[in-house]
């Protein structure tokens, strides 16, 4: 599996986890300029962007460590657009969900509220 095809499998995962967890999911690859929304989801009234992170390795680390500033500001900027473009009034969550997937193990951990923004 190539790093692009990881990278879908990834995303098709972790959306079928949110699901189960009674997520609703608005979009997915939600593209604003050069910031991409992995799955904008709704949950309790509140919207969920989550940012998800596949690897083939078992190194994980923080959640933190997967998203890094530059592209938490992209992050915000393509949300505000989404929330903007479709008149929505709700708090705003990002989440991470972080997907292990090699030849042994298939493993998912989801961190809410991974970042704060303000």
């Amino acid at each position: 599996m190539n790093h692009n095809e990881l990278g879908k499998w990834g995303e098709e995962y972790a959306a079928n986890y949110l699901e189960k967890k009674g997520y609703e999911l608005l979009e997915r690859n939600w593209f604003f300029n050069k910031a991409e929304l992995d799955i904008i989801a709704l949950k309790n009234n509140q919207l969920v962007v989550v940012e998800v992170k596949t690897r083939n390795s078992d190194f994980f680390g923080d959640p933190q460590d997967f998203v890094t500033p530059a592209k938490i500001k992209l992050l915000v900027k393509a949300t505000n657009e989404y929330i903007i473009s479709n008149d929505l009034d709700l708090e705003v969550r990002f989440d991470v969900i972080a997907v292990l997937k090699n030849k042994t193990q298939e493993q998912l951990e989801h961190f809410e509220d991974a970042f704060y923004y303000f």
